[in-house]
């Protein structure tokens, strides 16, 4: 899919897929959007969203080839997912993957410290679970044998309509009649109490969290698939616990609007702002 947002390329850019980790059913890949020259660049651990059930490292590739243009390295992982593999098997996948490319970001011409993540809707929600609670048990399951004390935590998150709230988000569906993402919500997850427990809202006014990043988040509007409030809530609870969030909202934009219709406004506007954060915190 070419690059279509009408941001500023200041690097050309390499693409290819690599495998990051052999899974049981087979390998699990990564798309890398890598600037070319020495660095050190920014780099982005980038988890796809699907309603956890559905999508590839492909989803978000007008955003990713924006922000590698910028000269900021991006990593598109895929993860297991649902019918077979459900929570928390794909944050196991996305703990080890953001080790992974901390492990070997001088290959790819960035530095561990400059690792951050980028999340979309559900991958969000997937982001946040590894990099806020990145000693838990279930999501450190899968050993890296060349770097065995990196951990997941991440200095800095962007964060697009994150499902921050899956249990808030699944009873709102089932009131709106959503079959499609009722059915994407219970194939990822086994009851309502795990959408409780697997929860950064709650996690985060729990004061659970190991530690919270500073983070940008980007919310349409119009989406009626995540709601603007809980993006407000979200907000809210990260600031009363202390940590830094800028939110932007978009005027009337749907669910997904970058990858919908990236030459838009609105959607040069949203990579230009996650660009500028992901510059301004890799440099601090």
């Amino acid at each position: 899919m070419p690059n279509d947002v009408a941001i500023a390329a200041t690097h050309e850019i390499e693409i290819r897929d690599l495998e990051y980790r052999r899974a049981e059913d087979g390998p699990l890949l990564a798309r890398l959007y890598k600037p070319k020259g020495n660095g050190p660049f920014p780099a982005l651990i980038e988890v796809h969203g699907g309603a956890w059930a559905a999508g590839d490292r492909l989803n978000n590739a007008p955003l990713d080839e924006a922000l590698a243009k910028s000269g900021i390295v991006v990593l598109a992982v895929d993860f297991r997912m649902p019918p077979k593999h459900r929570y928390p098997a794909s944050i196991a996948d996305i703990h080890y993957a953001t080790r992974w490319l901390k492990a070997h970001a001088g290959e790819f011409g960035s530095r561990a410290e400059l690792v951050g993540g980028l999340g979309t809707s559900s991958g969000a929600h997937q982001l946040l679970l590894s990099a806020l609670k990145p000693s838990d048990k279930r999501y450190a399951a899968l050993p890296l044998a060349e770097a065995a004390g990196i951990d997941a935590s991440l200095p800095y998150l962007v964060l697009c309509w994150p499902i921050s709230d899956p249990l808030a988000r699944y009873r709102m569906v089932k009131e709106k009649g959503n079959t499609r993402l009722v059915e994407s919500h219970d194939a990822y997850w086994n009851s309502e109490a795990e959408m409780g427990e697997g929860n950064p809202q709650r996690i985060v006014e729990a004061g659970e969290a190991a530690g919270l990043p500073p983070a940008i988040l980007l919310q349409g509007t119009g989406d009626d698939n995540v709601t603007p409030d809980m993006a407000d809530r979200f907000t809210a609870a990260w600031r009363t616990r202390g940590g830094a969030i800028d939110l932007h909202k978009f005027d009337g934009q749907p669910h997904t609007f970058v990858m919908r219709d990236p030459t838009s406004a609105a959607s040069r506007l949203a990579c230009e702002l996650a660009r500028d954060f992901v510059l301004r915190h890799a440099s601090l």
